[in-house]
């Protein structure tokens, strides 16, 4: 083959398609962005489980209503017994450490928690229930806990703080599956967008194609510099895909989210130099095949 006949072929067949050519590198940057925020989310969530699932703690809160435990509320003589059975031998193996928190402190922390939101104005310290707060060392042993504490006399419930996370994550993966299932859409658009435009090439190429055949140039000379035309609007599609995701990580992510909520740790700019060659490459993918099955249809109508 010769590489420079083929590479000006390409080149011409861009120059009279070119705004077939700017429909292509647009939805394949718009559906290969969606891509990339899809696995930085997906990156996000694994690091966010890695994190809080370490430090959740069980909540082992106390009685203080008659109506809700039928030993009444909880005193000191049944704290007193809930902290010997965390001290217990059946029980010391699985925690890490653990601390009470009577209703006024856990009312400070309510009142800070909520700072500035109106509930926090008909909350009293008498509706604050105290609780013990334990970390485990390993966070999936949490039904010991329940199991040994649920019946205990003055305890009204035992809480892993983890299925209020697993509410929030299912949440956010719900948001991931739906920007997957975008970029899913506009990637099928994407590669009919990039067949049209290569089947259009070729038929306005077509006297030329016919004199190719004639001659005897093999259907894989032909076919190149088409597959050539879509790869390329597709390769500069996937490069700015790549670059919005990095910008989107070091200007948003990094720059804003990180400083104004720094008890998460966000995914950075590493992560977004592993997605962009992903990006890329699922571009140029998408283009051969999509090319190359549109003129290979083509050469046998």
């Amino acid at each position: 083959m010769r590489l420079g006949l083929i590479l000006s072929e390409a080149a011409s067949g861009l120059r009279r398609n070119l705004s077939m050519v700017v429909s292509v590198v647009l939805v394949t940057f718009i559906s290969l962005t969606f891509v990339g925020a899809a696995i930085l989310l997906q990156m996000q969530i694994g690091q966010m489980k890695d994190y809080w699932y370490d430090r959740a703690q069980v909540a082992v809160y106390l009685c203080i209503d008659s109506d809700a435990c039928e030993a009444g509320p909880a005193n000191d003589q049944t704290i007193a017994a809930v902290k010997s059975q965390l001290e217990s031998p059946e029980l010391a193996p699985y925690i890490k450490k653990f601390y009470f928190e009577n209703q006024e402190q856990g009312f400070a922390h309510f009142k800070q928690q909520f700072k500035g939101n109106q509930i926090s104005d008909f909350v009293t310290p008498q509706m604050i229930q105290p609780a013990f707060w334990v970390n485990l060392k390993d966070p999936n042993n949490s039904a010991v806990l329940s199991e040994t504490l649920s019946s205990a006399a003055g305890v009204q419930s035992v809480v892993d703080q983890r299925s209020y996370l697993d509410q929030i994550f299912s949440i956010l993966n719900a948001a991931s599956f739906t920007a997957i299932g975008i970029a899913a859409l506009m990637l099928v658009a994407a590669a009919l967008l990039i067949a049209t435009t290569i089947r259009l090439s070729a038929f306005s190429r077509r006297r030329e194609l016919g004199i190719m055949r004639l001659v005897g140039a093999s259907n894989r000379f032909i076919q190149t510099p088409f597959i050539l035309e879509g790869v390329f609007a597709a390769l500069i599609g996937s490069v700015l895909a790549a670059g919005a995701i990095y910008a989107l990580v070091s200007v948003f992510v990094r720059g804003y989210l990180s400083e104004q909520i720094r008890s998460i740790n966000f995914v950075g700019t590493d992560n977004a130099l592993l997605v962009a060659p992903i990006l890329v490459l699922v571009g140029i993918i998408l283009a051969a095949v999509s090319a190359n099955f549109a003129i290979s249809r083509y050469l046998k109508v």
